[in-house]
């Protein structure tokens, strides 16, 4: 058969089938989201795997593209809990947030009693932060609507700052706050000695056990007070850590805190420590950066938006590798 004088019957055929409609691959899952309070009053956001038509929504300087108030698509599904930094609010992870409800898990953060955007009256009470967050995960467990999806022995904890050092003493860790004596004093001008000086609440009393066992893993970005650990500190800690440090970090800078806590650790311990990104880098990349500048932009050109990318993968990878998909 000639190019130039085709078979009309093959012509006809071909138009026919390159006509025929292309079968799409099905929809990649969406986000559901729901936004409550704890009995307390305790305000919540939870994230977890959805169908439906999602939409970009504004939630405080961040957005997320969810499925408001969707039904909780899946059985089993591992839960991780989530506790900001200080002066924060639950919707300060988003994005790590969607992207592990994407990948299968129910995340729920809460804005910590005392310790919020709004509200700073027990910023040094950091004994009230573990305990909010187990409330967290009792709640999930048995009063959520949707807690029959939930598979209770597959529990996980991410914190950042305040919130890193939350997961770290929730999952054993005795902090002994008497050693803040000696590092204000070396250190007079650092962020949480001035908290301190400047609130007569804050607590050098020994640490009460608030372990607990439900959490099997945990995710710490630059954890606040981390020397306030020794190895006899976080002798209980047994579970799977993954560690996070920012290298330009002008908030809590090394050696003290990221570093304290990994040399501590005997457990099996996942550091990761992240060239030129500075405290709030951790933060999801906000929505408007002029809102916010002081939390919202990066020191010397660093880019957020492109490491939460990778950071959120990691993120994933090892709730999955240690809580199961």
């Amino acid at each position: 058969m000639s190019l130039n004088n085709p078979n009309p019957i093959l012509l006809i055929w071909l138009i026919l089938t390159s006509a025929q409609p292309v079968i799409a691959a099905p929809p990649a899952g969406e986000v559901g989201f729901e936004q409550r309070k704890l009995p307390d009053g305790t305000e919540i956001g939870i994230w977890y795997p959805a169908s439906g038509t999602a939409r970009h929504q504004s939630l405080g300087l961040y957005k997320h593209r969810i499925v408001r108030d969707a039904p909780v698509q899946g059985k089993r599904r591992a839960l991780i809990v989530m506790s900001h930094g200080s002066g924060g609010s639950f919707a300060g992870h988003l994005d790590t947030a969607s992207e592990l409800a994407r990948a299968g898990f129910v995340v729920a953060a809460l804005t910590h009693p005392g310790d919020n955007w709004r509200d700073r009256s027990s910023v040094t009470d950091v004994s009230r932060r573990p305990e909010a967050l187990s409330t967290l995960v009792s709640f999930m467990l048995d009063d959520w609507l949707s807690r029959k999806q939930i598979d209770a022995k597959r529990i996980g904890a991410f914190g950042f700052s305040a919130g890193g050092f939350t997961v770290i003493a929730a999952a054993g860790g005795q902090p002994d706050l008497s050693r803040f004596a000696s590092h204000c004093a070396a250190n007079p001008k650092f962020y949480d000695c001035n908290l301190v000086r400047t609130h007569s609440q804050a607590s050098t009393q020994p640490w009460a056990g608030q372990k607990d066992s439900r959490i099997k893993a945990i995710v710490a970005a630059a954890p606040a007070l981390g020397f306030t650990f020794g190895k006899a500190e976080l002798a209980e800690v047994k579970i799977p850590v993954q560690l996070w440090r920012a290298g330009e970090d002008e908030i809590l800078p090394a050696p003290f805190y990221a570093d304290a806590v990994k040399a501590a650790l005997s457990t099996q311990t996942e550091f990761h420590d992240v060239p030129g990104a500075g405290h709030f880098d951790f933060l999801a990349p906000c929505a408007d950066p002029k809102l916010a500048p002081q939390i919202c932009n990066s020191i010397g050109g660093f880019d957020r938006a492109a490491f939460h990318v990778r950071f959120n993968q990691d993120v994933v990878r090892f709730f999955r590798k240690h809580l199961g998909r």
